[in-house]
């Protein structure tokens, strides 16, 4: 897969069968566009491209919804890597290209910039200057610019019945299993390992924090979970605290410390890939530090049984 930085950064294709949308966890439902997709562009022997925009629209156009997305764009790069297309362009999404017309980016854009023989789109989709365009639209412009435009049936969508903000809202209520069977794969984060205050340590689980650089990435509810961690090649089972640490010393920065089951060596400075498999319960302020341990000997015994 090639990546564009930019749509100037582009060169115009004999033949691209394009989807675009923001494509925010590439979930099932995003899955299904992009297998068919890939399948139009074998078909009709040309190549698959995606146009995709950073930021968020909604980053740009609502700055104080402080919305948070499913995934970075660096993890979105390597998602649509797997699935297999071709082209992937992410263009810059400022207040001045949302004034582009539906028009200028039909004609502009897909078909004198990308080449576009073939659009596949998701069920009601909506383009341009105020989501003015829409499938009627793309019928219209079709014969006039030489490209064909197909629709994924309501009834595909339906029965895949998944949407970003379904998953977004299910992530923020903690429950990060039901947000993988509508992605298709486990909810995850990555992060750099940093020193922290060495608490889990002294309670006889020794932590490692991890740094989630990105500011507009996702943190699911505060609780313990249950998760799979990967560093360079080898995978890891363990149990994950996202919260304040109200029990030993209350933090108004929210931490995020996962604890590797049978493991005893420096990870600080390595970069961590967790994955989320089920939230074990909340986050809680414990009477004493006794407490707190016998708790969390508890949630080791649930993570072991949720992970075998």
């Amino acid at each position: 897969m090639k990546v564009y930085k930019g749509l100037e950064k582009f060169e115009k294709l004999q033949n691209a069968v394009v989807t675009t949308g923001t494509f925010d966890g590439v979930h099932q439902g995003h899955q299904k566009i992009l297998s068919r997709l890939i399948e139009v562009a074998k078909k009709n022997k040309g190549e698959s491209v995606l146009l995709t925009f950073f930021p968020h629209p909604r980053m740009v156009l609502q700055p104080d919804s402080d919305l948070k997305l499913i995934n970075t764009i660096d993890e979105k790069i390597e998602l649509l890597r797997e699935v297999g297309i071709d082209h992937l362009i992410i263009h810059p999404f400022t207040r001045e290209f949302s004034r582009t017309t539906s028009l200028e980016f039909v004609r502009d854009l897909l078909v004198n910039k990308i080449g576009t023989t073939k659009l596949v789109i998701g069920y009601d989709h909506h383009f341009g200057r105020n989501r003015e365009g829409s499938f009627e639209h793309l019928k219209e412009f079709g014969p006039i610019y030489g490209f064909e435009v197909e629709e994924i049936s309501v009834q595909d969508v339906d029965n895949v019945n998944v949407s970003s903000t379904k998953i977004r809202k299910a992530l923020e209520e903690g429950e990060v299993d039901v947000a993988a069977s509508y992605l298709g794969h486990s909810f995850f984060i990555e992060g750099t390992v940093v020193h922290g205050q060495k608490v889990g340590r002294e309670l006889g689980f020794p932590t490692a924090n991890i740094d989630v650089e990105n500011p507009y990435k996702l943190i699911p509810q505060n609780g313990i979970y249950a998760v799979k961690v990967q560093s360079g090649e080898k995978v890891y089972k363990g149990m994950l605290n996202i919260g304040l640490r109200p029990t030993i010393e209350f933090s108004e920065k929210l931490t995020i410390e996962v604890h590797l089951f049978d493991f005893n060596e420096d990870l600080y400075g390595k970069r961590l890939h967790i994955s989320f498999v089920k939230r074990i319960r909340s986050e809680k302020k414990f009477e004493n530090k006794e407490a707190l341990i016998a708790e969390m000997r508890k949630d080791k015994v649930r993570a072991e049984h949720l992970l075998k």
